[in-house]
Order: C-alpha cells, then structure tokens, then sequence
C-alpha cells in the first residue's frame, strides 16, 4: 500500500534502525548518493532496492528521486536515514491511505527532534512536514533546506515521526551545518529566495510551508539575526522548557544563523 523512499550517503550508522521501522512494507528504495561504508550492503541485506546519483543539490536530487524510482505503490512515505516511523504513525499511515479521496495528495505529521534523548518539543522550529504523498503530484523547490509542493489536498496525521539529527554526534552536525551555511549563503547571494516576502502570509497563510517561506525571506532581512533567532528559540518558543537539550539546541541553531551571515558577506565582498 505505501513505498519507502530513504536517500542515503554514508548512512551505515543510521539505516538499520530506519530499514527496521519501516519493514511492514514491500517496497523500500534506498536513493543512494555513492556511499563509501556498508550503506548499500546494509540496505541490500534488507531486501531494499538501490538506487544511486550523484548528488547536486536537495530539491532536484529528491525530484530526481520521485521521478526516477518505479514506486509499486501509489503512496510514498519520505524518510532520511535518521528518521524512525513510530508504530502508531507506521499503523495510521497503512489505514488512512486506503480511505483517501482521489483528491488527496498528500498528508502532514508532527516530526519529532531529540537530542540528548530529550524531544525538543518546544525549541524545534519547524515540527511539521509533509511525508506522505503521491509522487506524481509532488516536487521539491529550493536548493538548500526544500521545500516540496504538492498539488491537491493535504491531510493531517495524528502519530509522530521521530528525528535523531544528533545520532552521530555533535560534530558531525556542526560539518552538516557548516555546508548547510555555505549553501545558504549562496542561494541568499544569488536572490533565489523568495523577492518579495508579505508580512501577511508569514503570519497567517494556511499552509504552513507557505508561511515559513516568507518568515525565512522576512528574516533574511533583519539585523542581528544570531541574536534574535536565539531570543526568540528560549523565550518565545520556549526552548528552555527542554531543559540543557532546549539551550543547547537553541544555541546551535543561532551559531549556524552566524555561518549564515558570515558567509554572505564574505560572497558580497567578492570572497571565494
């Protein structure tokens, strides 16, 4: 009833626990980007299907991925490596899809961080995301932290899915991060972001991925934006409430809003 998609690059860490949550279906596809571990023996070992690309960028390597894959289901469920269905969301998913209207395209879970085996539940930034769709109506935008569209209507899941970002260590996240910050900079230096952010769809447009694009391009705007991001992650959010995990969380998050910065004023100074 529903397909695996999990893109993968030296995931050899994370990707039994994935491969076992997601073991009710009968059609995984691992979308690998040339690993250079055990990812594709591992995957292989557990009945997957491998697939593999060289990367670019996010948005057209996960088009590429969903457009590409013979998918023996008409429904997909989205994973990276670090991602676990939990049993709830694995049952609700199996049941739902088959009293979806033909109208329905997609469907939109809670996503849940945890870092030091806390949930982030109030320092987490963007908690909601769309996962479960029909591959034909739906395609990725933005290079760098994408954004996928999706044409028709989208429903709402009750059951989380949990997110370890933090399962290989706090360095390798800052290194993720760090490129992250790069490809930021240069999509921001490029004005490929959205040009012309409204107030009004930052702050009540319906869909939530709509709302967080123009918040993103609004805030690309302001001075100070470490600062703030941090201010408003502890005391707005509420980041404090996860305790030394919210404070950590909400730290980082402001030191890679830094890299951000940084790095495009190094690219509008004409630095490499």
């Amino acid at each position: 009833m529903i397909s695996i998609l999990i893109l993968t690059r030296n995931e050899q860490h994370d990707l039994p626990d994935c491969l076992a949550s997601v073991a009710w279906s009968d059609d995984v596809h691992v979308f690998d980007s040339f690993s250079t571990d055990d990812t594709v023996a591992i995957a292989q070992a557990a009945g997957a299907y491998v697939h593999q690309r060289t990367f670019d960028d996010y948005a057209t390597h996960r088009n590429a991925a969903l457009t590409s894959i013979p998918f023996k289901h008409p429904w997909v469920l989205l994973l990276d490596a670090d991602e676990r269905p939990t049993p709830e969301l694995s049952h609700e998913m199996q049941q739902i899809v088959l009293a979806a209207t033909s109208e329905t395209s997609g469907f939109r879970l809670r996503r849940r961080d945890f870092l030091f085996g806390t949930w982030l539940k109030h320092a987490q930034i963007s908690p909601f995301y769309i996962r479960l769709v029909r591959p034909e109506r739906s395609r990725y935008t933005r290079a760098i932290n994408e954004v996928i569209e999706v044409e028709g209507v989208i429903a709402d899941l009750s059951y989380p899915l949990d997110h370890y970002p933090f399962s290989k260590g706090i360095a390798h996240w800052i290194a993720k991060h760090n490129l992250y910050s790069t490809m930021e900079a240069e999509l921001i230096h490029r004005q490929q972001g959205l040009q012309n952010p409204s107030w009004k769809a930052a702050l009540s447009d319906p869909d939530f991925h709509t709302r967080r694009l123009h918040q993103k391009a609004i805030f690309y705007r302001l001075p100070g934006r470490p600062i703030i991001k941090w201010l408003y992650m502890m005391f707005l959010r509420g980041a404090i409430l996860d305790g030394p995990a919210g404070v950590t969380y909400a730290t980082l998050q402001s030191i890679y809003e830094y890299f951000i910065v940084l790095k495009t004023k190094e690219l509008q100074r004409g630095g490499a």
